[in-house]
């Protein structure tokens, strides 16, 4: 049972900062820049074209945290979370090193693991996957 409360604490905890991280994304909510601003962002560091990858990251944050979130579908939520964070260690954070002090890996590869081990467990007793499937 403690498990299970666990595992829902890390789901919601997770789930919900990366729909709020997917919907500055999407819809510039919380100090974001929408799809147009982000995408500026995106071909700054030659990802291209930058709306649609814009619209993918978006998407693939708010979708993988809300699907964190509810415990449905909790290893496709944690892949994609997982995803995003390959893609930010790659094209972002990798050069900088480890450390977040210095805008390194540190955080995102923290990330990764729990989407990575979410995927691997699954949402626990408090999961909608758990009375669907």
């Amino acid at each position: 049972m403690m498990l299970d409360v666990g595992l829902l604490l890390i789901r919601l905890v997770i789930g919900l900062s990366f729909m709020a991280h997917g919907a500055q994304k999407l819809f510039g909510w919380f100090g974001g820049y929408g799809i147009k601003g982000t995408g500026g962002w995106f071909e700054s560091m030659g990802m291209k074209p930058g709306a649609l990858v814009a619209l993918l990251a978006g998407l693939a944050e708010f979708g993988g945290g809300l699907l964190l979130a509810l415990g449905l579908l909790t290893p496709v939520g944690g892949i994609l979370i997982a995803l995003t964070m390959v893609i930010a260690i790659v094209k972002v954070h990798g050069a900088n090193g480890y450390w977040s002090t210095q805008n390194g890996f540190e955080y995102n590869l923290a990330i990764l693991v729990v989407g990575v081990a979410l995927a691997l467990t699954g949402g626990g007793q408090y999961a909608l996957d758990a009375m669907i499937f």
